[in-house]
């Protein structure tokens, strides 16, 4: 380690790594400190784009941004940390191919994100896809594609069924957003299926609580769950998937079904990798933080994000601050300039932020939002989301190819094309050596 060029090293390359390297980079280009980013991935994933991804609104490669690319001055490797030793400035990375070795730091953030949060179900780890990364959001629409090629094929009408049988589980952003935007593209491709109608499929969302998108307040979920239910969605609230072994869902309510189709989309947690590092954790497995985002009764170890208990110093009642885009953009700022502060001896900030609201997009020219207590539905819902998404995407070649795609939208009709095979891209080759 050396004393006049302090290194920081970052766990973790998504919103708050990413973030907080984009901040720290113009003062490692100028030689004073060192940044090294870890991740197993050599992308960050706009993870609020994934939905219109998955649906061909928005090319898959604009909604993630390389790393290497964006962060000139740092040095990315891409690895997964497996334990951090904070009392001796270690931690240990796993590259992607080779052995185990030790990474020395100055400075630690702790950006390790959140992972999807299961449970044991019979058949969910076999028969479900998450939905938080790129490679996931283009499965799922090549998936759906799939499913509707099966069905116009298919003279069996139990199998021609479970093909267009759509299942999402859980009512947050993601699920609701993803399962919106999945029935808005497959209602248009039917129109190029002779002998698939739209009301011969069946979406289906699963919801444990009374309500969906809580963000968005009560009056505007119930709103939702309407407009939905409209488009003949099956809206399923206070109901939990007991099973789905072989693709036949068993629910809490009693109904049962055959689904090809299955996603899980029900709530996340902190990376249990947390569990190797001598970091204090909170009872949902969080690291405590302080208001700074120091972590609690450690010096020279930061965190933020989805897996840090940051105190939300604008709730009266001793509230955490959520875990989502919103806070985790601004909190690796105030990180990334608390750091600097700390470089050049000066006391790192609070972090304080009162939250300003939440859109959410229900398909293409339909949405929900609640900004400044204000509440829109409707175009002007899913424009303000477009908007609002946009403004957030880092680096302005990002911000450019998204709006040029939904530009191109404008003119063209919306592309369903499935490109299955790309998951199999050996499968033909492998048919013709056994023939």
């Amino acid at each position: 380690m050396t004393a006049q060029v302090p290194h920081i090293l970052v766990v973790g390359g998504g919103y708050v790594g990413m973030y907080t390297a984009y901040g720290l980079r113009r003062a490692a280009r100028k030689g004073r400190i060192r940044v090294t980013v870890v991740d197993p991935r050599s992308v960050m994933t706009y993870q609020p784009f994934l939905p219109e991804a998955a649906a061909g609104s928005v090319e898959p490669r604009h909604v993630v941004v390389p790393l290497r690319k964006t962060l000139k001055g740092c040095r990315v490797v891409t690895g997964r940390v497996t334990g951090i030793d904070h009392a001796n400035r270690v931690a240990k990375v796993m590259p992607e191919e080779g052995p185990e070795y030790e990474l020395a730091y100055d400075q630690v953030v702790v950006a390790l994100g959140s992972i999807a949060r299961t449970l044991p179900i019979p058949g969910l780890a076999e028969e479900a896809t998450g939905f938080k990364n790129v490679e996931e959001a283009i499965a799922l629409r090549n998936k759906v594609l799939d499913r509707l090629d099966v069905a116009s094929s298919q003279p069996d009408p139990a199998l021609r069924k479970s093909a267009l049988t759509f299942v999402f589980v859980g009512g947050g952003y993601a699920g609701v957003e993803a399962f919106a935007e999945l029935e808005d593209m497959a209602r248009y491709a039917t129109r190029y299926y002779d002998n698939i109608k739209p009301e011969d499929m069946r979406w289906v969302l699963v919801e444990a609580t009374g309500r969906i998108l809580p963000e968005v307040g009560t009056d505007l979920g119930k709103y939702t769950v309407d407009q939905l239910r409209k488009r003949k969605m099956d809206i399923k609230l206070e109901t939990r998937l007991e099973s789905c072994e072989k693709g036949h869902v068993i629910l809490s309510d009693g109904d049962e079904f055959d689904a090809d189709t299955i996603v899980w989309t029900a709530g996340v947690k902190a990376n249990p990798a947390l569990a190797g590092t001598d970091f204090p954790l909170d009872e949902k497995g969080r690291v405590k933080c302080l208001p700074n985002l120091r972590i609690e009764g450690l010096e020279d170890a930061w965190s933020a994000g989805d897996n840090a208990a940051v105190p939300d110093l604008t709730s009266e009642t001793g509230a955490y601050c959520a875990p989502n885009a919103q806070h985790a953009v601004r909190q690796a700022n105030r990180l990334a300039a608390n750091i600097l502060r700390v470089v050049d001896g000066q006391p790192p900030q609070d972090y304080k932020h009162k939250y300003v609201g939440s859109v959410a997009s229900l398909g293409l020219h339909k949405g929900v939002a609640q900004l400044y207590g204000v509440k829109v539905k409707g175009w002007p819902a899913w424009f303000l989301h477009r908007t609002y998404h946009v403004s957030r995407v880092p680096t302005f070649n990002r911000k450019a190819r998204v709006i040029l795609d939904w530009t191109l939208a404008l003119f063209f009709r919306r592309e369903v094309i499935s490109l299955g095979s790309l998951q199999m891209p050996n499968e033909e080759f492998r048919r013709a050596t056994r023939s």
